[in-house]
């Protein structure tokens, strides 16, 4: 998680030497501008700093997709505009997030049949996944619990230790116990 300050007394600028053919003063690093600045001038100033940040390629220790077909890329860059949880405005949108959801399904062997339809939702990352399906796991597990008659206030997870990380606070966030146990380096699952 990113915590961020604010720093409202800083004289600090940023150097503008390669949008320098647009700004010809240095433009504030925690302020806005006194006056505007033109629109190359802003991308070239912002994608002059991003250039710092590592290469997504080599970055194979988190949960990003360091590589990706350009068709996939053309597809995102074709849908960024559309307000995604506007579902009514983009059907169509709608409608392959759901054949997703059904392909996914049937690819884990969930328990749906042939003519009915899973239900599921999209996410725009894995932390939003885990928490939902957690969410699921949860209330399905007390539904079932209460059905039986046995207490239902004290759901509890096994994890190995190797869970991704975000498991650790939706176990805070949804109240569950976790129990994590360790595996050997030998040990495999086979999906």
């Amino acid at each position: 998680m990113v915590i961020s300050s604010t720093n409202t007394d800083s004289a600090e600028h940023l150097n503008c030497t390669f949008a320098s053919r647009y700004v010809r003063s240095a433009v504030p690093k925690f302020k806005m501008p006194e006056n505007s600045i033109p629109k190359e001038a802003a991308y070239q100033v912002i994608n002059d700093e991003l250039m710092l940040d590592g290469n997504p390629r080599l970055n194979l220790a988190s949960f990003v997709t360091t590589w990706m077909e350009p068709e996939c890329d053309q597809l995102i860059m074709a849908s960024v505009n559309k307000n995604y949880v506007d579902m009514d405005e983009y059907p169509v949108t709608t409608e392959l997030q759901n054949r997703c959801v059904n392909m996914i399904a049937h690819l884990f062997n969930a328990p749906v049949g042939d003519d009915e339809t899973a239900i599921g939702v999209g996410t725009v990352g894995s932390s939003e996944a885990i928490m939902l399906a957690g969410l699921a796991f949860k209330r399905k597990w007390q539904q079932r619990r209460k059905a039986q008659g046995k207490p239902y206030d004290k759901p509890n997870i096994v994890t190995g230790a190797n869970v991704q990380v975000n498991f650790r606070l939706y176990i805070i966030l949804l109240a569950l116990n976790l129990q994590v146990y360790p595996f050997s380096s030998n040990y495999h699952v086979d999906i």
